[in-house]
């Protein structure tokens, strides 16, 4: 693009990972754009107490505003944001994201783009799919773009059946500006440790690959991170609970494990092609990653050399058994070569100018 862009993104939050797995997502990719010279003013309400768990100052790659989470807040940032050469709202803010679907398409014109981004997509199409009176299923054909975190082909066809006119997946990746390998830190030290929020869709495939390999494995230490696990503290003798991980010690977590573990939500495994943030963060720390099987891992990273996939917690239990130390440095480094060579936020940022520059051109012809 010849000129940098203005943007207006409505997001859960940039400043604070609290329950907001899309944090580490959104400052990797609005810093890159910043990078290209676009300007950024994020705007996320004051909710779920992430302003009083906040990881991160304001950062210098976009203007953060936090408004209050009631009406007049979101009138506010609503009314801050017009003019902006392209608003997009994303999915999940938490706080009136109904209203914010239908009024940032008041501000859509021959200069003003409005973008969807969904960082849950196969979870919306599954509730728009099954509830006809669904309030956005109706205003998806409005939007100029339906941007959304990976899903392949699959998320694509669904939002086109649904009138998009265009969707574009922008997967995960890594900033290397964040995540790398650091020294081992104690408080991280054992044999496999998992990194995620305690979440409906996904409890039951924890069960299956963190704490059935952990109660079969006793003599070696499991370590668990995120919200919402609290009851589960004392479950297991060999499982340390960590509560939530702040993203500054991320890099200590992928680097002190013997291997670290993944496992998607439900929805995400069973639609493919949207790996996780964490993948990519344990991938730049140089990690020896175990995931769960889902279809496309191997756009990502080549199972068995880069990664090694488990269709089961047995599956996980074979494989700690038969890791040593050698092995581990190897896959990981192959995991770490990989990203850095194919999967960075810098080639995120460039799928996404390209896809708006794609719709500020058709947006001059047809004006």
């Amino acid at each position: 693009m010849n000129k940098g862009l203005n943007i207006a993104f409505f997001g859960s939050s940039l400043v604070s990972a609290y329950w907001n797995g899309a944090a580490t997502y959104y400052r990797g990719i609005i810093r890159e754009l910043n990078s290209r010279g676009h300007n950024v003013v994020f705007f996320e309400p004051d909710a779920y107490d992430r302003q009083k768990n906040r990881d991160i100052d304001d950062p210098p790659y976009a203007c953060s505003v936090v408004y209050k989470a009631d009406l007049s807040g979101v009138k506010s940032a609503l009314s801050q944001a017009q003019g902006a050469d392209v608003i997009i709202k994303a999915s999940g803010v938490g706080v009136f994201d109904n209203l914010l679907e239908q009024e940032v398409l008041r501000f859509q014109n021959s200069n003003t783009l409005v973008v969807f981004w969904d960082v849950d997509a196969p979870a919306t199409l599954d509730r728009i799919k099954h509830d006809e009176n669904d309030p956005f299923r109706g205003l998806i054909s409005s939007y100029d773009l339906v941007l959304t975190y990976g899903g392949g082909d699959r998320v694509v066809n669904g939002y086109k059946q649904f009138g998009a006119r265009q969707c574009v997946p922008v997967y995960n990746a890594l900033d290397p500006l964040t995540h790398f390998q650091v020294c081992s830190d104690s408080r991280f030290e054992g044999s496999l440790g998992f990194l995620g929020n305690r979440l409906p869709d996904r409890e039951k495939r924890v069960e299956e690959f963190f704490f059935k390999p952990a109660s079969l494995l006793s003599h070696k230490l499991f370590i668990l991170g995120g919200n919402g696990w609290q009851i589960d503290t004392n479950r297991l003798p060999n499982v340390r609970y960590l509560g939530h991980v702040f993203t500054y010690d991320h890099n200590a977590f992928n680097s002190s494990l013997l291997a670290v573990l993944n496992i998607n939500r439900k929805s995400m495994a069973c639609c493919g092609f949207s790996p996780p943030t964490r993948i990519f963060e344990a991938a730049g720390a140089a990690a020896c990653i175990i995931t769960d099987a889902w279809d496309g891992i191997e756009m990502f990273l080549k199972p068995h050399e880069e990664c090694l996939v488990a269709q089961s917690g047995d599956d996980v239990v074979e494989i700690i058994k038969s890791l040593n130390y050698s092995m581990v440095r190897q896959i990981g480094k192959a995991a770490q070569e990989r990203i850095l060579s194919e999967h960075t936020y810098q080639k995120r940022a460039e799928t996404v100018e390209l896809a708006l520059m794609g719709c500020r051109s058709q947006q001059e012809v047809t004006s």
